[in-house]
């Protein structure tokens, strides 16, 4: 079975996380579901850290995914 992956972006490549979306949520669902539980997080402490969300997200299904962001693409269409 293959795993869905959300990026989560930030304007900071550093900042940038990978998590997996539970096994039972479709794209559209999961996207709107971190959205609030990111939202939820800041709201109730606006100096948040990454731990926060991330335990957060992991008590709604998400896991954090190690990743590495390679070089930047050049190419052309």
């Amino acid at each position: 079975m293959t795993a869905k992956l959300m990026v989560l972006q930030s304007a900071d490549p550093e900042k940038t996380r990978l998590v997996s979306i539970p096994a039972d949520m479709d794209e559209q669902e999961a996207y709107r579901h971190a959205t609030g539980v990111i939202a939820a997080v800041q709201e109730a402490n606006a100096d948040c850290s990454w731990e926060d969300v991330e335990d957060a997200l992991d008590d709604h299904g998400f896991q954090a995914v190690e990743f590495v962001i390679g070089p930047a693409l050049a190419c052309s269409h």
